[in-house]
């Protein structure tokens, strides 16, 4: 319940207690818990400004509305303040404090610290002495540029590990296609291999400028020298480079490294728009979208910022801001990505000129984005609307869960779920159930009675995704499906509805149906798009996951048949290098490496799984 007005003026009497120093507060509502945390240099002004009768946004003053309590750290200086306040929020994750994805599930492009280094796609950056590209801002980003660097320097695509696969097999067929230089054939010396991948390296950096200055110089260099082929690789790669930047938009002068950091907020939702300069050249872009939860104003940015360069490998010398930041929040941050580059870093508001013009494009990118944003929110809400009216529910299904139930032979009955939130997919709230208790793997029915009850078990949880019941469940399958898992609610007092989706007999969406009536969504083109959608999607994840696991049982009873090798062990190499296929590019001093796997196991492992049955 919001505060009364007494209450709200014991708030302000204890924020105008507080010091005039820097620190982060923590706001509570009446249950205790945390549900926004913010820093200020000076604390008192800052907090007494939410408990004054002063004009406030909407987002902010629905905050403010919640609070019943709030609690203050005093610091030493704004830095650490700017510290603590990210640390907390990662500790609270509080309703509305905006929230970056965790740096591990960014993508990210690694050139390998090998003798023969591999380009290779990863979301996780550890302290190897690899080197890192990235983030960006998606997977499909991330392997376009993977796939353009071995098409442009004919880099391998293969799982062969060099040097010592070197001559074990014929070259493939891309060696023969001239897509790839051959490592497998021994004739690439690794210097000549690493000097390759060193311009694979400066590509991603954007310095295709430095890459084709080398490659005329080898060119001009081989015609000289009379070897014409190997200059005709080098006058095709320069080609390729060419086509490269073709493709990438010119926005500055060639030596420009920069980031441009635009905002647009309004009382439906925020936007960051991140457009990163490398060369002169727009390298990629992020845009950060937030919904009317989340409070994202200009003093909020520095938080946003120094937890966007967390992630970040490389950190340019400017930093242009499209909207006004404080002189002192500006400073902050400076020394902030100073300290973090370990080099100057400037952050500005370019007021004319050139920049300016180009902050205002980025601000454009913000507002649009912003604006397709609300766009699909309306037309959303329209639909879960009309969904309820047509499912007669009591209220607007914001949460929908979705069930499906797979199985390839009964130790691989799995029940997936998605989670489809305001009319989009939430990933990170998917789940997958290992069925227990049917032995008769045909038995859908108490498949999905399991299914449900175990996810029900979770409504105790103190925090999570699963501690609130959902607005609707949907079930892949029919009225007898509906049935069961009607009467398990019921036996545990829980009034939630229930829909089945039913296909036709080509195995597409029909209706929707309760445990003795359909309803058509024939005529309902928005709904029957959603229904269908999430149809579709539970089907695809239960199915995969149920792949998945067929294959890690394969994988792990392939490994139980090497002599010495039993369950346990064969988990443990599966967990340490990711699968078979690393595994079987591992040496044995990497194998023995393992911890619980002896030598006597590498050298049997390593000899099964390269074809080597000597003793």
């Amino acid at each position: 319940m919001p505060q009364t007005e007494k209450e709200l003026h014991a708030l302000l009497e204890k924020a105008n207690t507080l010091p005039l120093c820097p620190g982060v507060y923590l706001m509570r509502d009446a249950s205790g818990r945390v549900i926004y945390v913010g820093k200020s240099r000076k604390l008192k002004n800052r907090v007494s400004q939410y408990f004054q009768k002063n004009e406030k946004n909407i987002k902010t003053a629905r905050m403010v509305s919640m609070v019943h309590d709030f609690d203050y750290f005093l610091c030493d200086s704004e830095i650490e303040a700017l510290s603590l306040e990210n640390t907390l929020i990662k500790q609270y994750a509080p309703k509305y404090n905006i929230r970056l994805k965790d740096a591990k599930s960014y993508p990210y492009i690694k050139i390998t610290a090998e003798e023969y280094p591999r380009i290779v796609f990863t979301r996780k950056r550890e302290g190897d002495r690899a080197k890192y590209f990235g983030p960006y801002s998606g997977s499909e980003k991330a392997y376009a540029l993977i796939e353009l660097l071995r098409r442009t320097l004919r880099l391998p695509s293969c799982s062969r590990r060099f040097p010592r696969d070197i001559g074990r097999e014929r070259p493939c067929i891309y060696y023969q296609m001239n897509r790839c230089c051959g490592v497998c054939t021994g004739q690439v010396s690794p210097e000549e291999y690493r000097q390759t991948v060193q311009m694979a390296g400066e590509i991603l950096s954007g310095k295709t400028a430095t890459v084709k200055r080398e490659l005329e110089t080898q060119m001009y260099r081989c015609a000289e020298e009379e070897r014409f082929e190997a200059a005709a690789r080098y006058r095709d790669t320069l080609n390729a480079i060419a086509a490269i930047g073709e493709r990438q938009k010119v926005v500055a002068t060639p030596d420009a490294e920069q980031d441009v950091i635009a905002l647009y907020s309004d009382e439906i939702c925020s936007c960051v728009s991140v457009f990163y300069i490398r060369a002169g050249v727009l390298q990629d872009k992020a845009d950060f979208i937030y919904g009317a939860d989340s409070i994202l104003e200009p003093e909020d940015m520095t938080t946003f910022l120094c937890e966007h360069y967390r992630t970040r490998e490389y950190i340019p010398p400017q930093v242009l801001l499209a909207f006004d930041m404080s002189a002192e929040d500006s400073a902050m941050l400076s020394d902030y990505l100073s300290q973090r580059a370990e080099r100057k870093v400037s952050v500005r508001v370019p007021q004319r000129g050139v920049l300016h013009s180009f902050c205002e494009m980025v601000k454009k990118n913000a507002a649009d984005q912003a604006k397709l944003y609300k766009i699909n929110t309306e037309k959303n809400e329209k639909t879960l609307v009309r969904l309820a009216e047509l499912l007669c529910l009591e209220s607007y299904p914001s949460r929908i869960e979705a069930y499906d139930i797979s199985n390839l032979g009964a130790e691989h009955l799995t029940a997936g779920m998605v989670v489809c939130n305001e009319g989009k997919f939430k990933k990170a709230d998917y789940r997958t159930f290992r069925i227990r208790s049917v032995s008769d793997n045909t038995d859908d029915y108490a498949s999905m009675r399991e299914a449900i009850a175990r996810r029900l078990d979770h409504l105790a949880d103190a925090d999570g995704s699963f501690s609130n019941l959902p607005d609707l469940i949907l079930l892949d399958g029919g009225r007898g499906h509906v049935s069961v898992v009607r009467a398990l609610l019921d036996e545990r007092g829980i009034d939630l509805p229930v829909f089945g989706m039913v296909k036709d007999e080509h195995h597409k969406t029909r209706a929707l149906c309760t445990d003795h009536e359909e309803i058509s969504i024939a005529r309902e083109n928005e709904i029957f798009s959603l229904i269908y959608r999430i149809q579709e999607e539970v089907h695809r994840y239960t199915v995969g996951r149920m792949h998945q696991a067929k294959r890690k049982t394969l994988t792990t009873s392939s490994l139980t048949k090497i002599q010495g090798i039993g369950e346990a062990k064969a988990k443990k190499l599966l967990g340490a290098f990711g699968g078979i296929r690393a595994l079987r590019m591992a040496s044995e001093d990497e194998i023995a490496a393992v911890r619980g796997i002896s030598r006597e196991n590498a050298v049997a492992v390593y000899r099964a799984l390269h074809g080597d049955t000597e003793s």
